[in-house]
């Protein structure tokens, strides 16, 4: 019986699919009809992500490409929009204030990686590299730019991509939980989940869950370690001797630092306009959490494997952990 269930599920994915976004964004647009607000307070990142990943886990994928290409752009304009809610200035003295830890914990990530890939679990270079690399910086984006420079497999890739994607989704469920136990302010957790959380969707939806102030300080400090993708691929590049290829740079960074400009310096006197583009923002941006989730499959669960999974999990510890510790004794 349930066999013959999910077979129905499956057979239907497509129209499943388009019924579930149409409701999450009908619902979530309902915002801006005076007395429907409260018909769209239930739509936030992490249920929207929960419902991607139970669609994906008992229908199957659906529209994979179309999924997959419209999350990634999707994200990248909203956390661009996100930069018209922020003040430069803000903006500056909480990227500084990260700055330090950030340099020691990405060069950390990377050295601990290594001894518990290569040297403890055996993993193949390439597969520990990425895992490392997109727990250092910024999860599926520094395994795609760092990747090419690697020459590493399809399958090398997937399964540094599958192991970053299944903690990312458990980190966007539990962080806001764990803050809240130890009471975290919001600028105590904003840097915690940008430091210990690997991938921006997650750390944008993260602090978003948390509260205003933490989203703005999770998204700069995310942001700016962000850019640390590009020396990364250049001394990739260099300890693999891997010339001539192509870097991934993340362009939409650089938007979202003009955004603020924008706001900061040519918005200042219509602060509504900034406010409306910023709240368009977080809702696209709950869109782009059910498109994340359904791009889970069986398949890559399958493909991960229990000795990369668990290199990620130790790495994620290890730098939840020693940001604790910073943000609680430094």
């Amino acid at each position: 019986m349930i066999l013959t269930a999910t077979k129905t599920l499956q057979a239907k994915n497509k129209m499943i699919y388009v019924v579930l976004l149409f409701s999450l964004t009908f619902f979530l647009f309902l915002d801006y009809i005076p007395g429907l607000q409260a018909w769209s307070a239930w739509v936030t990142p992490p249920v929207a992500l929960f419902l991607g990943l139970i669609f994906a886990l008992t229908c199957g994928q659906a529209h994979p490409k179309f999924n997959k290409k419209t999350s990634k752009y999707l994200l990248q304009y909203s956390v661009v929009g996100l930069g018209f809610g922020m003040n430069l200035h803000s903006a500056l003295a909480s990227g500084k204030e990260g700055m330090e830890f950030t340099i020691i914990s990405v060069v950390g990530t990377l050295v601990i990686g290594w001894l518990i890939g290569r040297k403890l679990f055996k993993i193949d270079r390439n597969t520990s590299y990425l895992i490392s690399s997109g727990t250092a910086i910024c999860g599926g984006s520094a395994i795609a730019a760092v990747g090419p420079v690697l020459r590493a497999k399809d399958s090398e890739m997937s399964v540094a991509l599958g192991t970053i994607f299944i903690l990312n989704a458990i980190a966007l469920f539990i962080f806001p939980a764990i803050g809240h136990a130890l009471n975290m302010t919001e600028h105590q957790f904003g840097t915690w989940a940008a430091i210990a959380i690997h991938d921006t969707s997650s750390v944008v939806g993260a602090g978003a869950a948390y509260g205003e102030e933490a989203l703005k300080v999770a998204t700069t400090i995310k942001l700016t370690r962000a850019l640390w993708i590009i020396p990364m691929a250049f001394a990739t590049s260099f300890i693999f001797k891997s010339k001539g290829q192509k870097i991934s740079i993340p362009w939409f960074i650089f938007f979202f630092i003009l955004a603020m400009v924008v706001n900061t310096y040519l918005l200042n006197g219509v602060p509504e306009l900034g406010a409306a583009i910023n709240g368009i923002a977080r809702k696209t941006l709950t869109i782009t959490m059910f498109f994340i989730g359904a791009s889970l499959s069986l398949d890559v669960l399958k493909a991960v494997g229990i000795k990369p999974l668990i290199q990620g999990i130790l790495l994620w510890i290890v730098i939840s952990l020693s940001t604790l510790a910073y943000i609680y004794f430094v």
